[in-house]
């Protein structure tokens, strides 16, 4: 059964990033951490389908709302046809002119998503964070950016611009079962690895930042009774401290 195999190899999967990553999460969370106690913005953004898991740690129940994601119009899958996605994410200059809208300032973190790390908006978005002093982190897969060129006249991935690397470990092409019946291997892996390291980073996130003496801004579900004050209270603080890409957190001190 494809199924059971896919979830054994995804077992298989969660043991290799626990095993090889969790040292690089630890090292992304106290970035960020540090950063959002001096009073700095952390920003999220991935392209196409690596927008997904930016989507998961955004606005999350349980989750951080320290996280300002970023979302490109055209990118996110939300128009079509869908091949327009591609066009954008190779052509050159975008990437370098998107970043001068978000509104980042030097010592602020940003969180680039790209799991083959070959095509120039997300390496323009990298190049040109390091180039404005930010902080970059990169989730991408080591083993699938090193399979293939680059699509930059550059010549270089996004990882290289990068002061820290999260792999996501996705083998090239993404998917990892193969069948004689199959034409072509299926089950991808990178949408839930990502989302996977995400919620665990910003756990980390969270844990450090009430280390350093700072009280978590931890978002509620809207669907669980009595909440609604406390909720107002999270959106209150976002609107009153900034209003780029959903709102800029700065932390109270316990």
């Amino acid at each position: 059964m494809l199924a059971k195999k896919y979830l054994d190899k995804g077992f298989d999967l969660l043991e290799w990033l626990r095993d090889t990553q969790l040292g690089n999460i630890e090292q992304a969370a106290e970035m960020i951490a540090q950063a959002v106690a001096d009073g700095h913005t952390f920003y999220a953004w991935g392209g196409p389908h690596s927008s997904l898991p930016v989507q998961d740690i955004f606005l999350r129940a349980g989750g951080l709302t320290i996280v300002n994601a970023v979302f490109t119009p055209g990118m996110c899958l939300e128009v079509g046809p869908i091949r327009f996605t591609s066009f954008l994410e190779r052509a050159e200059g975008l990437g370098r002119g998107f970043f001068g809208y978000i509104g980042a300032e030097p010592g602020d973190v940003i969180l680039l998503v790209s799991t083959s790390g070959r095509n120039p908006f997300p390496i323009e978005m990298a190049m040109s964070a390091q180039e404005a002093d930010l902080k970059v982190i990169g989730m991408t897969s080591m083993a699938y950016t090193n399979s293939v060129t680059s699509r930059h006249s550059s010549g270089k991935k996004m990882h290289e611009y990068c002061d820290i690397v999260l792999d996501n470990l996705t083998v090239p092409g993404d998917a990892i079962l193969e069948d004689e019946r199959v034409p072509q291997k299926v089950g991808p892996t990178s949408g839930w690895m990502g989302c996977l390291i995400l919620q665990a980073l910003m756990a980390e996130v969270a844990e450090r930042l009430a280390e350093k003496g700072i009280t978590p801004p931890i978002g509620v579900a809207a669907n669980i009774d009595r909440q609604e004050e406390y909720r107002q209270y999270i959106y209150d603080l976002r609107m009153t401290r900034g209003t780029k890409f959903g709102g800029t957190y700065s932390p109270r001190r316990k």
